[in-house]
């Protein structure tokens, strides 16, 4: 045992011996197995104990880990918190809401003493009934392989690693090596309980399956430890997907390319999306319909509605050539395109230029050559975000502002007939986001210029031209 934990502790684990570690000591012979093995194989060792006050003698319980830690010599911290109220007031079942409240002190005791991780004593017996209790919720895969010796519980800290080290030790054989080491655990009368679904996975239903196969719990490790180097496959595969159709990770929401993540498979689609809403929301528990939901969008957009509600306040939807997993108050993205500022209309001067959010910047000049010169530069141009403008007519100032109900706007290329502005949104394939803001350039009350799309008829140059405006929108860089 000594070889093998020292392997599991330092590569495994990736524990070094210069450094803190708060190990969660409930009393009972795993935490007691956990703690001692950690002193004896050299470790800074703080014990930490937590009182969830569900029992008379939960407060002896506490002195007794005390006592513990100070005939070894070693740092003891403890709190202790009413378990039972704050599951009724989170809603949250008696276990849950004391592994939230466990968690919770055990984290904060780790970044109070720059502690490089927190140990618990979970063992192959805990590993197999976690692994029932995801099977009988229908988990996939992550839920299958079971608990790692180390990982991050973004809910708790986003950067201080959970680990255990006894995961591949049954509990008989902790109770053995409590005896061997002359340490007195004490039992925990709940543990006995049926009430609680650990312990009815425990005490009922694991005896039970024993009956088909005595060997039963040891077949359940092993296929967790086959399903965890699958799981690192697949974590492989993502993490190449991942690079190649992500596109942009912002604070609100991550954008895919449209069109390779519709090339992926639809296990690849659904653990992307997975990984994108844990990205922006670590805690939020990902359902398979949800997953269901945002494939069948990705895969037959054609059918599908433009957005799919997920979990946790978020959705996934489409615009233009991406696809996005958002929050659902993201704002657009400023610089996929232009949008106005607070200000509800920017006077544009000549010759001048105005700053738009997202760093984009309209500029506006005489044009310096012959309106022939520039008609020929309009016939060739393959840039929306130019435009040259017949300024003969122009008799009121120019300005940007965004849209109000009711606008109409005469596009070039449609004989002088007018639409709604927002037909000629939809009709244009505008990212919807953008619609709300998106700058157009007015002359009073019409709308000569929509940037990025068409002037308007009016305003394009014909033989009798004589005055030109050149403008240009471009997004600077800052």
């Amino acid at each position: 045992m000594t070889e093998d934990i020292e392997t599991i502790l330092s590569e495994e684990c990736e524990l070094v011996k210069d450094r803190p570690i708060i190990v969660g000591v409930s009393g009972g012979p795993d935490s007691l197995c956990l703690m001692e093995t950690l002193r004896q194989a050299g470790y800074s060792v703080l014990v930490a104990h937590f009182d969830h006050q569900l029992r008379p003698e939960s407060v002896d319980e506490a002195r007794v880990v005390a006592q513990m830690a100070a005939r070894f010599n070693l740092q003891f911290e403890s709190a202790a918190a009413d378990v039972r109220a704050h599951a009724g007031q989170a809603k949250l079942s008696l276990e849950e809401a004391a592994r939230d409240m466990r968690y919770q002190f055990l984290f904060r005791l780790a970044r109070e003493h720059h502690a490089q991780a927190v140990a618990v004593g979970h063992t192959a017996d805990d590993q197999v009934e976690t692994i029932l209790m995801h099977f009988m919720r229908g988990s996939a895969l992550n839920g299958l392989k079971g608990m790692p010796y180390r990982s991050i519980l973004k809910t708790f800290d986003p950067h201080i690693p959970i680990v255990r080290p006894l995961l591949d030790l049954w509990r008989a054989d902790t109770i053995a090596y409590c005896a061997a080491h002359d340490l007195q655990p004490h039992y925990d009368s709940s543990n006995a309980s049926t009430d609680y679904q650990r312990n009815h996975i425990r005490h009922l239903l694991i005896p039970s399956l024993e009956g088909y196969n005595p060997k039963f719990r040891a077949a359940v490790l092993r296929m967790s430890h086959s399903l965890k180097d699958d799981h690192v496959l697949l974590m492989e595969l993502l993490e190449n997907a991942w690079r190649e159709t992500v596109l942009e990770v912002g604070a609100d929401s991550v954008a895919f390319d449209a069109s390779l993540l519709s090339h992926c498979s639809p296990g690849l689609q659904r653990n992307l999306v997975k990984h994108a809403m844990q990205t922006l929301l670590p805690a939020v528990d990902v359902s398979h319909a949800a997953l269901a939901r945002a494939a069948a969008l990705i895969r037959e957009p054609a059918h599908q509605p433009a957005r799919v509600d997920l979990k946790g306040g978020m959705v996934l939807f489409r615009e233009a050539d991406r696809i996005y997993v958002s929050q659902l108050d993201a704002q657009f993205p400023s610089h996929l395109a232009p949008q106005m500022t607070a200000a509800p209309l920017i006077p544009l001067p000549i010759p001048g230029q105005v700053e738009l959010a997202g760093g984009w910047v309209l500029t506006c000049e005489p044009w310096s050559g012959t309106s022939a010169s520039a008609g020929a530069q309009a016939g060739d141009n393959s840039d929306p975000y130019q435009a040259w403008l017949d300024a003969d007519n122009l008799t009121e100032p120019l300005h940007l502002r965004a849209r109000r109900p009711g606008d109409q706007f005469t596009p070039f290329g449609m004989d002088g007939h007018s639409q709604k502005l927002s037909d000629f949104f939809v009709n244009a394939k505008m990212p919807q986001r953008a619609r709300e803001k998106y700058p157009l350039l007015c002359a009073g009350n019409e709308i000569i210029w929509v940037p990025g799309y068409r002037p308007a008829q009016s305003h394009c140059l014909t033989e009798s031209t004589q005055t030109v405006l050149y403008l240009t929108l471009r997004a600077v860089s800052s």
